[in-house]
Order: structure tokens, then sequence, then C-alpha cells
């Protein structure tokens, strides 16, 4: 990577659809209109989403739950054919710390062949299901070989994971809730206290944490969900975004995998 082109910029995108509702209340499932919260998601926002990449020929990682690859192999395929990335989402987006270990390996192990069926490659990247860990999680991103993780928050550049004393190969791209569009505009009658930021307000702190990242040399990883930054009045700050960070001489986006394999040993 030439010196101009220094600073890399992640989009990933978490394709929850319907996951999002019933792993959070198995009970959603007898509930048409919030699972048609997700369903926006691969119905609308997906689309929305590729054709935005597609106009400016930007590579993109999507964390995909196996069972959403599942109930939608067409538009998982679509994804895969404009040059994406598949993470690892877990099977069901069930919630890591409510599961016990047997339960956890089998989410780990079904999705993990899904992908592995669905694009001729092992999954190189793993982001938790509601962003948290259990303590085998470590253990089994090791042993399926994952090159990366990205859940954490406690940096801003990317690292590897030390476990027991050990530098191990698991690189880390961290983000943060103040760089992932549910905590400003995932809203439902039945979550309680929830509101909508206004997306220019959303755009101001995306571009300010761009500046301040962009300046100091770390890496900027922005999480979002078809079903969410879909929206029309979503997706037009995503693009003011995308513009606003073209502007930028030093700035270059990547897929996860392709950065993890440029800079992992370097780190």
């Amino acid at each position: 990577m030439s010196e101009e082109k220094s600073f890399p910029v992640l989009l990933t995108f978490d394709l929850d659809a319907e996951t999002l509702w019933t792993a959070r209340d198995p009970e959603n499932a007898k509930r048409p209109i919030a699972l048609s919260q997700g369903r926006y998601g691969t119905k609308i926002g997906a689309d929305r989403v590729l054709r935005l990449l597609a106009k400016y020929r930007l590579p993109a990682t999507f964390f995909i739950p196996g069972m959403v690859i599942e109930a939608h192999p067409d538009l998982s395929r679509r994804i895969l054919e404009a040059g994406h990335e598949i993470g690892h989402h877990s099977y069901s987006h069930r919630w890591l710390d409510n599961l016990p270990p047997e339960e956890e390996r089998l989410e780990m192990d079904r999705a993990w062949n899904i992908i592995k069926d669905l694009t001729g490659e092992p999954p190189r990247g793993y982001r938790s299901p509601a962003g948290e860990f259990t303590p085998q999680t470590f253990s089994l991103l090791l042993e399926y070989g994952f090159a990366y993780s990205s859940n954490f928050f406690d940096d801003e550049a990317p690292y590897k994971h030390v476990l027991d004393g050990r530098k191990t190969d698991l690189v880390e791209l961290p983000f943060a809730w103040a760089l992932d569009d549910a905590p400003f505009f995932l809203y439902s009658n039945r979550l309680v206290g929830r509101v909508m930021a206004p997306p220019s307000a959303v755009l101001e702190t995306w571009q300010r944490e761009f500046d301040v990242m962009s300046a100091e040399g770390k890496c900027y990883v922005l999480a979002m969900h078809p079903q969410i930054i879909g929206r029309g009045s979503r997706i037009t700050i995503l693009e003011e975004l995308i513009r606003y960070i073209l502007g930028h001489p030093r700035a270059y986006f990547s897929r996860c995998d392709r950065l993890v394999e440029e800079i992992g040993p370097r780190l």
C-alpha cells in the first residue's frame, strides 16, 4: 500500500434480518409485524446497500447469520458475486452469554459450514451476535482458524489478541457504538426508551470520528445493518460519508479479510 493510501476504512454490514428479533425474544416469532422490521433488510435494505457500493466500486464485509444465508441463498450469492466478503455472525443470532457451551459450539459449527459451502472457503472473520463473548469463545475462534475478530471497543487500531500471556495470530478490528447505526436508529415500540436520531446528527458523528482517526492514523470500522441503514433517509448519509471519505487523500476502502492479510504480519 502506497504512502498516500495509508488509512484503512472498513464498511461492514450485519445482515441479521428477522434473527435480530427472534434472538432477542423467541415470542417475536409469533409477531409478524415485529418480524417485518427485520425482513425489510433482506427485501429492500440489502439491495439498496449493494447498489450504493457498486456505484462507488467499494468492497465491504457482510456478517451474516447462517440461518439468514439458508433463508436467502440468492441474496447471499449476489453479495458474494459483487465481490464482498461474508463473515461469520453465528447461526441464529442468539446471545452467546445465554447459551451453554455445547450450544455455542453448535452455533459456531453450523454457520462455519454454511459459509464454507456458500463461498468455497472457511470464513475468515467473526462478529458476535449482540456483542459479547463467553469464556470459551476465544478458544473456538482459534480452533476454527479465524484470522480476525471485529468485536472489541478497547482500541481504534488493529491489534493481535493476547491469551494466557501469549500473542496469538487473531487480529482484532475494533469498532464502537458511535460507529454503529443501531444505537442511533434502531427503534421499536417493544424497545422501551428508544428514540431515533436525525440522520444529520449521525453523519456529523461519523465524519468527526473519521477526522480524528485519520489524523491519528488509526482504522475506521463502520458497523451497519441493512434493515436500518437501508432506509431512504439513512442511505443518503452513508453516501455522503462515502463521498467525504473519498475526498481524503490517505483513505482507502478494504474488506476486513484483505486488510488483515495486509497488516497482520506487521502487528
